[in-house]
């Protein structure tokens, strides 16, 4: 599904470059959950934003899905990742002046999906994740558990194969962010959604079927 070659990235800094990906080479096949770990600043989050096409490379090669992003122009590229994958942020990134079932919605309207049907799917996810009695309310008027339903109820609306999760549950007391990476753990072995999340945290990190460990953004080694 996603094979990396020898991605880097760099910036330049006074004429010197100063790499935040370094000769990665990743394999991922659908339906796997892996979790990338590593400390502050080696690139976990460069690395996602990479495979989910929101950040270009500078070199190597990517192909996603048979297709090879590094020659996509622009507007395929965003084409490809809004049909195939939807992402869960650490910070939620509702939209405010939105309501829960407009934020959920949302992915819908631009995949151009009729208003019918988009009603009758807007009406599912809300029932999956128990926010019916929410759909009103505006993400400020929620709680950080709520909140974080609502974005991956919103990731999963378009029916992703893969699903980006940075830190997903880094604003979320334990018991939250355990019902956040059981929900992950059940898309992943029930529903078959390939999932790739960015963790600090060891627990959440063994939900996942393989964890790599980045280093100054070099792959430095992989768990099974």
């Amino acid at each position: 599904m996603i094979d990396l070659k020898h991605i880097s990235k760099w910036i330049n800094v006074g004429g010197a470059r100063v790499f935040l990906l370094k000769d990665v080479n990743l394999l991922v096949k659908e339906k796997e959950f892996v979790s990338i770990m590593g400390p502050s600043g080696s690139g976990k989050s460069t690395l996602l934003n990479v495979i989910g096409m929101l950040d270009e490379f500078d070199e190597g090669e990517y192909n996603f899905m048979h297709e090879s992003v590094h020659k996509l122009k622009e507007k395929q590229r965003s084409a490809l990742y809004k049909q195939y994958i939807g992402f869960v942020f650490q910070a939620y990134h509702l939209i405010d002046e939105l309501t829960v079932y407009e934020n959920i919605e949302t992915p819908l309207i631009y995949q151009d999906i009729k208003g019918s049907e988009r009603k009758a799917l807007v009406s599912d996810m809300l029932d999956r994740f128990n926010i019916v009695g929410k759909k009103d309310l505006f993400p400020t008027q929620l709680s950080g558990g709520q909140q974080q339903l609502v974005g991956i109820a919103r990731a999963l609306i378009g029916k992703p194969k893969l699903i980006l999760a940075d830190e997903p549950t880094g604003n979320l007391n334990s018991k939250q962010g355990e019902e956040i990476m059981e929900l992950f753990q059940m898309l992943n072995q029930q529903d078959g959604v390939t999932i790739i999340q960015v963790t600090h945290s060891e627990k959440n990190a063994s939900y996942g079927s393989r964890v790599i460990h980045l280093l100054d953004g070099r792959i430095d080694k992989e768990e099974n």
